[in-house]
Order: C-alpha cells, then structure tokens, then sequence
C-alpha cells in the first residue's frame, strides 16, 4: 500500500471515532463541548475534546457512558485517569484524547486557550 492511501485511511478512522465521541457526550447532556484539531500540535492525538459536567456525578456518568460507546464502536482500549474523584476525567482514545471537567475545574486549568491554534482566537471558558 501506498503511504497516501494509509493516511486516508487512518484520517477516516480518526473521523469516525471522533464522531462516536460527539455522539456520546451529546447523548450524555454535556455541556460546552469544544473540538480543537491537535493533528500539527502533538504526536498524541488529531483531535482534543473538551467537556463539562454538571457534578462529579454527571461527569462520572459522561466518562462511563462514552467509555462503553468507544468499546461498541470497536475502538481500542481506551486510557482513564480520574475516574475515582471525577473533577477531571481524561479518556485517550487514541486518535482522540476527551476532557470531562466539572466547571470550576474547566475554568482554572483553562485547557482550550493552552490547545488553540492561535491565542488571540482561543476559546475562552468562563464557568
């Protein structure tokens, strides 16, 4: 194969998990969901996801659901850190590394200013 051909194809997968992603936290109520494209960032992942919950609770709730629906879509087994507190739970997905925060949480650590392409244009959190 041609290395072309094998970057489409990991795009579209990045795609298709990234897809799954959204659907979840959606399905999930979260709240202020931001998508940054990382691919030219970091070697890490293509995509950042950042969310808020609205209680340790819902943001443990957010991290089981999408878990269970990244292991349906097939994706592969995914990393958690904070599940035992749920302040911040980090799921990597590989192609796609989720944040789950509770607000106060999202607004100190102010992860998309540090993550956007061009600070002047960064979203901002205000929670």
């Amino acid at each position: 194969m041609s290395t072309p051909l094998k970057a489409s194809v990991s795009k579209d997968l990045a795609a298709d998990l990234l897809d799954t992603v959204l659907t979840s936290l959606d399905d999930s109520k979260a709240e202020d969901v931001v998508t940054l494209n990382i691919a030219g960032k970091s070697s890490l992942a293509d995509h950042m996801v950042i969310v808020s919950g609205r209680s340790h609770r819902h943001v443990g709730a957010i991290a089981d659901h999408l878990l269970k629906d990244l292991k349906s879509a097939g994706a592969r087994t995914s990393t958690v850190e904070g599940q035992a507190t749920c302040d911040w739970v980090l799921i990597d997905a590989g192609d796609v590394i989720v944040h789950i925060f509770r607000p106060e949480v999202r607004g100190f650590y102010n992860l998309e200013k540090m993550w956007a392409p061009d600070s002047d244009d960064a979203p901002q959190y205000v929670g």
